[in-house]
């Protein structure tokens, strides 16, 4: 029998950088893209490789574009990792396994290193075929916590929760990582949020600019842990854009939105200024220049705003389109855990 798993980019909707620093956030997944795991019964554990996992190339300017798009490292090691951290927890819990093995292959169609979650999409849907095939269970709020402990403790990945979760519920999610009630339940507050239809988003990207998460926030974890006040101040800050934006949403007075996500992205420029490079900058300007808000999706690479109407949204994809820049309508997924 084949196991197949899919799980699905991230978007962050507000709040972000913070939900690594306990702060408040709204995210979900969306169906345009997903990663896909297959699993299925071997006499010895194997893991296959997928195209960014090559290493054999027809020119040295191959080497520099496909490094350039998917870094120097593919989705074996995110498979290999996720399958030892799920030994470990089942370990931890005093959960016996099947004395199986399997070969487990992926292939993912989200944007890589655009600030969508693709590393931890792959991991998820790994988590998910795996306790498919042993019978396991976990809660999607500790599945979270799992996934981002194969990043962050296992591959060294600054990370914060804010991905897995939405990823791990599989509907749109308000979540405050409170410190002292993560500090004593282990995880966040998380409530599931209807983002109604009516709420026009877009999601664009670059299709020539691939960057990372590790440099935001490795700088930025060292000046929260320094106590640097305009990092601790954008913290509540960001928190407070949060609630405002959940408010909103279940109001449905859509019109106070845009602005939240504006200053979202202006606080970041306030406190990350040295992280954001120009083309980054120019995609959000691009999309204010035409009436839009924007704001990341994550870390960069790719934004995500609100437009008035069908008109500003094909002048958004034509000025976009001039600009190696993709857009889309996210397909919001609220499916719940189980998909």
């Amino acid at each position: 029998m084949i196991i197949k798993s899919i799980a699905y980019p991230r978007a962050a909707l507000i709040g972000n950088p913070s939900d690594g620093y306990f702060g408040k956030t709204i995210a979900f997944v969306f169906k345009n893209y997903s990663a896909q795991v297959l699993l299925y019964e071997t006499p010895d554990l194997e893991f296959l490789a997928s195209r960014r996992d090559y290493n054999r190339f027809p020119s040295l300017d191959a080497l520099n574009d496909d490094i350039e798009f998917y870094g120097y490292y593919g989705g074996i090691r995110l498979m290999k990792a996720a399958a030892k951290k799920f030994n470990e927890y089942c370990r931890e819990h005093d959960i016996r396994l099947a004395k199986k093995n399997f070969t487990m292959c992926y292939d993912s169609t989200i944007p890589n290193r655009l600030g969508l979650a693709g590393s931890s999409a792959i991991i998820t849907a790994a988590m998910r075929a795996m306790g498919k095939f042993y019978g396991v269970s976990i809660e999607p709020a500790y599945l979270a916590n799992l996934v981002l402990s194969v990043e962050r403790d296992e591959l060294g990945i600054p990370a914060g929760l804010q991905d897995r979760v939405a990823q791990a519920f599989n509907y749109p999610m308000y979540m405050d990582f409170d410190k002292e009630h993560m500090q004593k339940k282990g995880i966040g507050r998380y409530q599931k949020l209807d983002i109604p239809d009516g709420l026009n988003l877009y999601v664009a990207y670059r299709t020539d600019l691939a960057e990372g998460s590790e440099i935001l926030h490795s700088r930025l974890r060292d000046d929260f842990d320094n106590k640097v006040p305009r990092v601790l101040d954008a913290m509540q800050e960001w928190a407070h854009l949060t609630e405002e934006v959940r408010d909103a949403i279940k109001a449905k007075k859509f019109d106070r939105i845009p602005a939240l996500l504006d200053r979202n992205f202006d606080l970041r420029c306030e406190v990350c200024a040295g992280s954001i490079s120009i083309k980054n900058r120019n995609m959000v300007n691009i999309a204010r220049r035409n009436g839009a808000s924007a704001k990341f999706t994550g870390s960069g690479g790719a934004i995500i705003g609100t437009y008035e109407n069908e008109a500003m949204y094909r002048r958004l994809k034509k000025e976009f389109a001039e600009n190696s820049i993709d857009i889309l309508k996210p397909m919001i997924v609220r499916s719940g855990a189980k998909a």
